[in-house]
């Protein structure tokens, strides 16, 4: 016969903390720490662009292994048809800031969140990823890539402030000065939305890179109004300082280098290709 409680009086947020705290038991026990084995990540950004406030000034990430518990998400319909089961995923991975506090998944920049996805792949199914390449001859190769391999892109720190995200540059041919920023995953949930709205009232126009760019900059010849930077973007940038602008942005965020060196079977010569990520990256078939 079940035990019946008085539970059901309990105002929702007291069942909340309680939900809470027994979730906070089992998975740290009594000593405080983690009990399910984890790693530290590195983050590309090395922490640099975040407030001195915010935990993920640290540079790392703490990423436990993944469990059966994840593999639930990646077989959740919903969050799969929402599109945000990675997202899922990795929030139920990342345990901390490295430094035993807890992180706001929004902050992450997403070249942060590229690395991310490359641990979450190798603390789940291992190291090594099997893909095929086209080579320079023209041939299919098959290859086992070692995730490990995958480094990150650096940039010169110590040219650029600490603690501060937004950064100037010169468009090459109206020579006006915009100032942007490196976007996180808050910002591009943003820009995903935008876009599908504009696409239903455009008729299927992709905004997707205006978009984006209407979000990076942050003020343009000193004004930050919201306003007129859409403006600005809609109407004023050209397009060769718009490319001239996306290169740089480019060029100066850090990242993971997905672009690895190979063989070609049929010449012997190496090559350099983009890592290609399909479904099976974290749905693999074997």
């Amino acid at each position: 016969m079940p035990i019946v409680t008085d539970d059901y009086k309990k105002p929702n947020a007291d069942i909340a903390k309680e939900i809470a705290a027994q979730y906070e038991q089992q998975t740290t026990g009594e000593s405080g720490k983690y009990q399910f084995p984890t790693e530290i990540l590195e983050l590309p950004s090395k922490g640099w662009f975040y407030p001195a406030e915010n935990p993920l000034s640290s540079g790392k990430v703490e990423m436990k292994y993944m469990t059966a518990k994840e593999e639930d998400i990646l077989t959740t319909q919903s969050y799969i048809k929402q599109g945000v089961v990675l997202d899922k995923l990795f929030q139920s991975m990342i345990v901390g800031n490295g430094e035993g506090k807890r992180v706001n998944y929004q902050d992450l920049l997403l070249c942060d969140k590229n690395a991310i996805m490359i641990t979450a792949r190798i603390l789940g199914y291992g190291k090594d990823y099997d893909v095929e390449i086209e080579t320079p001859s023209g041939n299919q190769q098959k290859e086992t890539v070692d995730l490990t391999r995958v480094e990150n892109i650096e940039v010169d720190f110590d040219t650029l402030p600490k603690n501060v995200n937004e950064f100037e540059f010169t468009l090459p041919v109206s020579k006006r000065t915009v100032t942007y920023k490196l976007l996180s995953h808050r910002e591009q949930a943003e820009i995903e939305e935008e876009v599908k709205r504009t696409k239903k009232i455009s008729g299927g126009t992709d905004t997707l890179l205006s978009t984006r760019l209407i979000h990076s900059i942050v003020s343009v010849d000193g004004n930050k109004d919201k306003a007129i930077i859409r403006n600005f973007v809609s109407k004023e940038l050209l397009a060769a300082d718009s490319r001239a602008l996306r290169a740089y942005i480019k060029m100066m965020t850090p990242d993971v280098n997905l672009e690895l060196e190979f063989t070609d079977e049929e010449t012997g010569d190496p090559f350099r290709a983009t890592l290609p990520i399909g479904v099976d990256f974290f749905w693999p078939t074997t």
